[in-house]
């Protein structure tokens, strides 16, 4: 891996133009087979176009759905807030800083990880397409941005037990997202209430305990 510029530029795939757009797997695989020797991250957010504020958002949530230790979520849930919130402000596709956007993944690297995921991701992909897609205009967008930062803030809060739930409506989110999914949309929008809930019901019996001793 480098954190030099990739030398020849993959052509950006602009997905969100297309109703039905193309699946995630294919827009790997193609990413994959068309790469020069090195792969930027710039590239694949530009290849994601619209889509990589949902497949980013993924990316950042799986970490914090594994058992990790205290306060390791406040440091993980902090590029799922930094994501939601150029949502929020109105931006059409992921920024990363320079010295992330510049780093590069060889090519054979990038395609042995694209190998592993494809499979995952075409299973998936059985059960969620593009359908019933609600957010067609800014303002939509920039209210989907508001509630993933709202459950991106969740997960960095130290919350007992109170992150688990938010990152993985996080992730549904990001899914649903990425693939232009309705129906996964609503599925990740009650669970995200409910993640919400259950940190709001942890705080407030947290604090009467508190309370109660002192």
């Amino acid at each position: 891996m480098s954190h030099h510029s990739a030398a020849v530029t993959v052509p950006g795939i602009a997905a969100g133009t297309h109703r039905h757009p193309e699946k995630l797997s294919e827009l790997l695989e193609r990413l994959a087979r068309d790469a020069g020797e090195r792969i930027s991250m710039r590239e694949i957010a530009n290849a994601l176009n619209d889509r990589s504020f949902g497949a980013f958002l993924l990316v950042f949530a799986l970490p914090n759905l594994i058992p990790l230790p205290p306060g390791a979520t406040m440091v993980l849930g902090l590029p799922m807030v930094f994501v939601a919130w150029q949502m929020v402000i109105g931006y059409q596709k992921v920024w990363l800083p320079r010295a992330l956007a510049n780093y590069t993944i060889d090519r054979a690297t990038f395609q042995r990880m694209v190998t592993r995921v494809s499979p995952w991701l075409r299973s998936a992909e059985n059960w969620i397409r593009p359908r019933n897609w609600p957010l067609g205009g800014p303002l939509r967008e920039r209210l989907f941005g508001i509630f993933s930062l709202l459950l991106a803030i969740t997960c960095v809060l130290p919350i007992p037990f109170g992150n688990w739930l938010p990152a993985f409506a996080i992730a549904i989110l990001g899914v649903a997202h990425t693939e232009r999914d309705g129906n996964c949309l609503a599925l990740g929008v009650l669970a995200g209430f409910v993640s919400v809930a259950v940190a709001g019901f942890v705080v407030a019996a947290t604090g009467a305990f508190l309370m109660h001793i002192f």
